[in-house]
């Protein structure tokens, strides 16, 4: 199964300087907690890293030496334009990929897998966790508009798992039409194609803030890494 790890991202919402996927996060860049599942997930044969140029050393560096090989892709302004590029970068054999935000550190290799499998059955997937807060839908003004029914509410993660050929029509239409997703299920929806839940964990959280970079250490403790 190909891999696409996007970590392009800046660290805006962090505070950082720089790619919040390199800074530090129990002894180790957040990123190499990623490439690490993904070099223990038993379905991944081929990783490509979409990311900027400035980072490209530092990012490469996590790799060395890892059972693995991992492949650079410059990526773009936008998630949705590195992944675009990403599956440009996959090579001419690659039938299925998996994508998945490289912030998701926390990500179990089982995951990795079961995604796999699901895509090699012939679906598209995302994985998700149940939402279990109560949700207002809240107007311009700040006032409460309504409650969804909790029970049929996902909270969306990655890894997402396509069909290359399909994962890229899609991308071709997205461009034509000027659509703007956050992730690549949403052009699916967009396109009424079909796409199944996978349920994860919460812990495969995305590191945004540094109140999530405290969460992540906690749960890495907990598994006894360090």
């Amino acid at each position: 199964m190909h891999l696409l790890i996007v970590a392009a991202g800046s660290g805006s919402r962090m505070g950082a300087k720089g790619n919040k996927l390199l800074l530090p996060l129990a002894g180790s860049p957040v990123l190499a907690w990623t490439l690490d599942a993904a070099m223990n997930a038993e379905s991944i044969t081929w990783i490509g890293v979409v990311g900027q140029p400035i980072d490209r050393e530092e990012i490469m560096a996590l790799s060395e030496g890892a059972p693995k090989s991992v492949h650079w892709i410059v990526g773009g302004a936008t998630r949705q334009e590195s992944v675009r590029l990403g599956l440009a970068s996959l090579p001419p054999e690659a039938c299925n990929v998996l994508i998945h935000d490289g912030a998701r550190c926390l990500i179990e290799p089982e995951l990795f897998d079961r995604c796999a499998e699901a895509v090699l059955g012939g679906d598209a997937v995302i994985s998700a966790a149940p939402v279990i807060d109560t949700i207002k839908s809240v107007d311009s003004k700040g006032f409460v508009t309504g409650t969804p029914e909790r029970s049929s509410l996902w909270a969306a993660q990655t890894p997402q798992g396509f069909q290359v050929k399909q994962l890229q029509e899609a991308h071709v239409e997205a461009q034509l039409k000027g659509w703007s997703v956050t992730d690549d299920a949403s052009l699916y929806e967009r396109l009424e194609w079909p796409v199944k839940v996978l349920e994860s964990a919460p812990s495969n959280l995305k590191v945004t803030t540094p109140f999530d970079l405290i969460i992540a250490e906690a749960v890495i403790a907990s598994r006894g890494k360090r």
